[in-house]
Parts: C-alpha cells; structure tokens; sequence
C-alpha cells in the first residue's frame, strides 16, 4: 500500500527575546516590503495591511532592537519613504537563514508527522498509516539525553 499524498505544510519560526522583542514571519514580511518597496505604507497594503498597524510593528521593533531597523528617508520627487538600516537588514538576513536552517534540520521530522495526517482525500479521522506504511526517525542525541534523563528521574 503506497502513502497518500500529503497535505501542504509550512512552518513558521518567531524569535521571543527574553526582553520582549519579538521576530517573526510577519515582522520579517513587512521588512522585506519596506526593503523592496521603499515604504511602509506600500509594504503594508501588499499584506494587506493598515498603515496605522505597519507603522505600529515598525515602532515596535525599532524600540526593541539597539539600532533602529527602518528609518525614514526624506525628500525626492515622490516625499521620501522608508529603508532598512544595516541592523534592519542584518536582522532579516539573519531571521531568513535561522528559517532556512530550521526548516532542513527539521525536514525529516515534517515529514514523519505529515504522514501521520490523513490524505487530501481521506476524511477527518481517517486511521493513520499502520507502522509499515511509515518511517519512523531515529533519535538524535538530544532526544536520547531527553530519555535518559526522564528515565533517571523515575
């Protein structure tokens, strides 16, 4: 018996800082609009977003963070806008490769909990592949220490 098709999946990462920054695929969103667009209000109506609450997250995260992360460039034909400072593109960059990371470090565990999803076709519900039917990953060292410590405590 073959494996169904699998669902979509995407994870989402969000960095909260013991401080009470915060980071995540919104926030990163809206920097790279800001970065590619040169304006927050434009980078916020392209996620379907208020000015008001683009303005917002950017105060949010220019008061968290050292440095500011988007600063206001004035002038020119259109009245200025806005662009990432160095912080503000380093903390993006940055984000995008912990994401990247994250995502192939943990491609294989998607993967075995994917297949514990029904297909697209299968109703809610639906018995999970039996065990021949799944590939069960190996414990790593930090799930092996995470065991033995369990089993110390007992």
């Amino acid at each position: 018996m073959s494996i169904p098709e699998l669902p979509p999946c995407r994870m989402t990462l969000r960095l909260v800082f013991d401080c009470g920054a915060m980071i995540g695929p919104g926030k990163a969103s809206l920097l790279e609009g800001i970065r590619d667009r040169g304006s927050i209000a434009a980078a916020g109506r392209a996620m379907g977003m208020s000015y008001k609450r683009a303005w917002m997250l950017v105060e949010e995260m220019n008061a968290a963070f050292r440095a500011p992360l988007v600063e206001r460039v004035r002038g020119g034909a259109r009245g200025g806008g806005a662009a990432l400072t160095e912080a503000g593109a380093a903390a993006l960059a940055h984000y995008r490769a912990l994401e990247a990371r994250a995502a192939l470090a943990g491609a294989a565990d998607i993967e075995a909990i994917a297949a514990l999803l029904p297909g697209p076709s299968a109703p809610p519900g639906s018995p999970a592949p039996s065990g021949d039917e799944m590939q069960v990953a190996e414990a790593g060292p930090a799930e092996a220490s995470a065991e033995k410590d369990m089993a110390e405590r007992k």
